[in-house]
This record gives C-alpha cells, structure tokens and sequence, in this order.
C-alpha cells in the first residue's frame, strides 16, 4: 500500500512538472513552421494529454493513500466518506480542493483545444496552461513541510512554491529539449536545426536562472527543514537531502559540461560538428532527465519522512569541530589564525584561477593544495570527541521538576564520587585512576547534553566511571543530565547579585508548573513576552515582614509589569493561614509545585546549594532568563525601591534576547 501511494505521489509530481516545463519550453522556443519542428510540437501535445490525464488519476490515487495514512487503516483508501472528510476537514485536502480544481480547467484547455490562429492564440494557450500547471505545482508547498514552520510560514510556503515552479521550468523542459535535439539532428529533420538551435540556446539561459532559483530556496528550506550540521548527517530525512543534492550535482555537472562543450559546436557544421553534437546533446539532456525523475523520488521520499530539525540526530562520525574548544592546548590560537589565512589564502587562489587563461589549471591545483594545508593547520585544534548522541536534544525539557528529579538520582548514584556538592571529592574517589570532574564548573556546558548522556550511559572507561545505562531508565539519565547543566550553569551564577546587568541576558531560568489552590496549573512560560517575573523563595516566619513589603508595592509593581510568585521552602500545607490577614497579600502564593522548584532554584544562590538561606528572590526577565539575585542578608532590595529600579532597567533594555530552548543542547 505505502509502494503504491509513494508511486502515485511521484507520478503526480512528475507529471506536474513536465508539463510546467513542457508550456515553457513552447514559449520559449516560439513558433516555426518547419515541419520537424511542426510533428516535434504535435507530439509534445499529445503528450500533454496524457499528462494531465495521469495528473488527475494519481492525484485521486494520493487523497486516497492520505486516507489510509490518516486513519491507519489501508481498507480506508477506499471509504469515500473518509476522503471526503479528509477534502472538507484537512489542510491537505483545502489544497487537494483547490489543486484538482485547476487541474480540471488545465484538462478541459487541453482536451478541448481548437485549432489555433497564429500570433496570440497560438502564445494564449500556452501561457494559460504554463499559469494554471505552474499555479497547481506551487500549491503543492502548502500541503507540504514548509506549511509547519514557524513563525515564518508564509515565506517557507512562498519559498518552496518559488522551488517548485522553478523546478518545473528547469526538469520539465528537459525533455522537450531532448525529443526536439534528437529530431532536428537526423539528417531528415534538418529544416528544424535552427530553431533547434536558438532553442537550445534560449533554454540554457533560462535554466541557468532557474537553478540559481532552486539553489536560493533550496538553501532557504534546507535551513527551515534541517538547521544543523548534526541533523543533515544524522537524520533520515538529512541522508535523503545529501542524496538529493548529490543527484542535483550530477545534474548541474552535465548541464556544465553541455553548455561549455557541446552548446557552442551545435551551429558547427552540419555533417561532421553540428548534427553529431546535437545528438550528443539529445543523450546527455535525456540522462539529466532521468537524473531529474530519480530526484522526484527522493524529493517524495522527504515529504513522508519528518524533517530533520523535528528528529533526534545520530552522530556518524567520531569527532565533532567545537569553536572554542573546550579543551585547552598550548598554540591553539597561533595554529587556527595561521590555518585560516592560509586556507583563506587557497580558496581566494582557487576563485581568481578560473578566470585565467591557460595557466587556469596550474594556479587552481597550487590554490587547491594551499587550501587543504590550511585547513589541515586550522581544524586539528577544534576537533573534540563525539558520540553517536552528541547532537540529541534532552528528552524532558529544562524544567524544575526534571532538576529536582535529577538532584535526587545524583545523590544515590553518582555523589559517591563527585562529591554531594559535585566538587569530585566523594568519598569513593580515592583510588580512581583519574580524579571525578568538578561538575559546578563553566567546562561541563563546553559539551552537549547528548555528550553527558552517553557517558551517563555506557561509562567512561579511561576515568574508572561506570555505565547506568542499566541501571536509570533514559528518562531518569536526561533528569540527570538537567540536573547537571543547571549545576554548571550556578557555578556560573556564583556572581549573580541584585544588580542586573544591562543588556546581557545568558543564565536560562528553569521552566516550572505552579497552582495556587484549587486554580489550574500554570508554568513560568505563561509570562514569557508579557511580565517580569520576581520568584520568591520564602520560610516562615522569617520572610513575613518582606512578604508585607511585597504585598503593600504590589499594585506598584504589576504597573511596572511585574508578577511575584512566591514559593514557600518549607511544606506549603496551609500556608495561606499561616501567612495571616494583615497585609492582605494578592500576588501568588504558591501550594503545589514547591518541591520542584525549591530544590532546582536553590542551586542558583550564593553559597553553597547544600542549605539553602531562609528567604531569596530571583529576578527574571520577560524572555526567561535569571538576571539578578537577591538575599536578606544584603542591602539592594531590602526596600522595595531598589527592586523597582531593576525592574525598570529591565524594562528599558535595547535588546531584546531570543527566549531559552526549552531543551538543553
């Protein structure tokens, strides 16, 4: 069932192009009254007869494998009721709807063609039917890929529509050029080598403006739909684009060669040069043709396939390049500005040789050799140790409640040698063969998530650490691994005061869930774009005169665009009436979430995260990241106005960061 869907999805988009190719390339060449031009023109429309008539059936072919996809049910493929809610219900079928209705009026302006008169008649069909297959073509963008980008759909949309047409222009005239070349380099059809000729010559430029389209956008939705290194090597979907452009370099190779070599000796002469070049032609057109078809399929395989930016990558090779390495080593720095001039050096040589003459060769093979020197000096040094998850994304996203998940698997499992603190003094480090790393360090986030991961998993033999692979579930190892990243990044947030600094936001701010009674849960995302938020972290009765304070500036503060959320360290059972009546307190007080949040947000204090201090309060801005830090111990905010200042510093910054991703990398 899926052979024959995929079959019908590639004759449809096959047909689709050939005959957006095959009315552009009549435009293009024009009108003659040779007669081999006359029968090549007539057999080009009855083969747009039977194009059209495949376009229609293999489109219905494909509303009814969507049916059977959709419902996962292949009997379905032939239930009208489910195709029709699937037309009426589906965005794919508004554009089914939509397509087929153009196709239908391409189909009747076909089959119902009368004889036409010279001049417009003859060039109105034509542009009716390259408008109406071109519009049918590009539709296809919106039931595609390109359709789920966010937030710029409509320029993806636009963009793979703009791939498509130029597509259709560039593959589907290949073949009208091959069948035209071949008949106009017969020795019978020598009246049509002419227009064959300036034909082939006005396709050539045209295609050249085609391919720069298709290289443009295909850029554009490789970025939409792909986005990494890690996801064009380590996906399906990635292998499937390599595979494309390898075939779309085979096919750019021969153009090259045709347009360089056997385009100009098309005008030679007759019996010796031309008509055997043009035969040539003819063959070497033909197998960018069957190049082109085999690129539908792989194009068709990558619309079933999820893009690459949507799946977990698999790192093929042993060694990813990392700017700044994490590792340090002495003539890092001279090596890498050494190597890039010279590679700079060689790939500037290699430019300027292709526009010699007869030394061209010469010069491109030394620039060659410079550029790979250079490149040998430069990459070494930023080579780091990878692994086939290097590249994953965590599983559970930076949330307060995987941290805490993650603090509690760390101490029974790996705080026997790291230390409980994570400093690499536990007590069963002694005797290994290498000292535990010290986790509260900047070094851990210079690796990736999926790097921790693996280790986390299948151990690290040289250093004596063992694998848990067996022993934590995945889910409970990317607890950890959050756990880990959030560790590092308090050690980086050792400095945090009640200060914020303009203009730099970095320290992400662990994502959390909260309700306050019997209210729905919210998550510290809701605020993102809107507020600043002040997470309070408070003990009775320690922290009641501040919460006074809080509570008396509220109105001030949510004018400003503030919202507190207070979170209480202790067990949150009752805390309302603990709290008291007077000052009538309004902001959130938190009664379920606490003990997530507690113990995520009690590594980002000053001292160490083994005792939290009674009563502190974090800053965050409204992208979601930490920006100052406040303890009752210090001065700065122990009268509301000093908070009031950095919530307005906040609200007065120029740049505007990107919010954090909501998984660790």
């Amino acid at each position: 069932m899926s052979a024959l869907g995929l079959l019908a999805r590639w004759a449809h988009l096959g047909a689709g192009v050939f005959l957006v190719g095959t009315f552009a390339f009549l435009l293009l060449a024009g009108r003659s009254d040779r007669p081999t031009a006359v029968a090549w023109e007539r057999t080009l429309m009855r083969w747009t007869r039977w194009a059209t008539g495949l376009l229609l059936l293999s489109g219905l072919l494909s509303l009814a494998y969507q049916a059977a996809v959709v419902t996962g049910r292949p009997a379905d493929a032939l239930s009208a009721a489910t195709m029709l809610r699937i037309v009426t219900a589906t965005q794919f079928g508004t554009v089914w709807l939509l397509r087929h209705g153009l196709l239908l009026l391409l189909a009747g302006l076909i089959l119902l063609r009368e004889r036409e008169e010279p001049g417009w008649d003859w060039a109105a069909f034509r542009g009716e039917g390259l408008l109406l297959g071109g519009t049918g073509l590009g539709l296809l963008a919106w039931a595609g890929h390109a359709a789920a980008v966010e937030p710029w759909g409509l320029a993806a949309t636009g963009a793979d529509a703009l791939h498509l047409l130029a597509v259709g222009i560039w593959l589907g005239g290949l073949l009208p050029l091959a069948l035209l070349l071949r008949e106009a380099g017969r020795e019978a059809g020598a009246d049509a080598r002419p227009f064959a000729v300036l034909a082939a010559r006005s396709f050539s430029q045209i295609s050249l403006i085609a391919v720069l389209a298709v290289t443009a956008t295909g850029i554009w939705n490789t970025w939409n739909q792909v986005g990494s290194v890690a996801s064009l090597l380590g996906t399906r979907y990635g292998g499937l684009l390599l595979l494309k452009l390898g075939l779309f370099a085979a096919i750019i190779a021969l153009a090259a060669m045709n347009r360089l070599r056997l385009l100009p000796a098309l005008s030679g002469e007759a019996e010796t040069v031309g008509r055997p070049a043009m035969r040539r032609l003819a063959s070497f057109v033909t197998l960018e043709s069957a190049l082109g078809a085999a690129v539908l399929v792989v194009v068709i395989l990558m619309a079933v396939t999820p893009p690459g930016r949507h799946t977990q990558p698999w790192w093929p090779l042993p060694f990813r390049l990392a700017y700044p390495p994490p590792h340090d080593v002495a003539g890092t720095g001279t090596r890498l500005l050494i190597g890039s001039q010279l590679a700079l050096v060689g790939f500037l040589g290699v430019v300027a040789g292709w526009f010699l003459g007869w030394r061209r060769r010469l010069v491109v093979s030394v620039a060659v050799v410079v550029l790979v020197a250079g490149l040998g000096v430069a990459l070494p040094p930023l080579a780091v140790e990878a692994y086939p998850t290097t590249y994953q994304r965590a599983a559970f996203p930076y949330h307060a409640a995987s941290i805490a998940d993650g603090r509690r698997l760390y101490a029974t499992h790996c705080a026997a040698c790291h230390g409980r603190t994570g400093h690499g003094d536990g007590p069963e480090a002694v005797g290994l063969p290498r000292k535990p790393a010290d986790l509260n360090e900047p070094h851990l986030l210079h690796h990736t998530a999926g790097d921790l991961f693996w280790w986390l998993t299948h151990g690290i033999a040289r250093s004596g650490m063992p694998g848990f692979g067996d022993r934590l579930s995945a889910g409970e190892r990317w607890d950890v691994v959050n756990f880990l990243r959030a560790l590092s990044a308090a050690g980086r947030a050792r400095g945090l005061t009640e200060v914020v600094e303009p203009d730099r936001p970095w320290l992400a701010a662990p994502d959390f869930t909260y309700a306050v009674g019997p209210s729905a849960p919210r998550s510290l995302k809701d605020f993102r774009g809107r507020r600043v938020v002040v997470l309070v972290l408070f003990t009775l009765p320690d922290s009641r005169r501040r919460l006074g304070q809080l509570a008396r500036n509220y109105d001030i503060l949510q004018t400003m665009g503030a919202e507190v959320i207070a979170v209480p360290t202790d067990s949150g059972d009752q805390i309302i009436s603990r709290l008291g009546a007077s000052p009538r307190i309004l902001f959130p007080v938190v009664t379920d979430g606490g003990r997530e949040i507690v113990p995520a947000y009690s590594l980002f204090q000053p001292a160490s995260w083994i005792r939290a201090p009674s009563h502190v309060e974090f800053l965050i801005d409204r992208q979601g990241y930490l920006r100052a830090r406040w303890t009752a111990d210090r001065g700065g905010w122990a009268e509301v106005t000093g908070l009031l200042a950095e919530i307005q510093q906040l609200n007065q910054e120029a740049v505007i960061a990107p919010p954090p991703e909501e998984h660790v990398h």
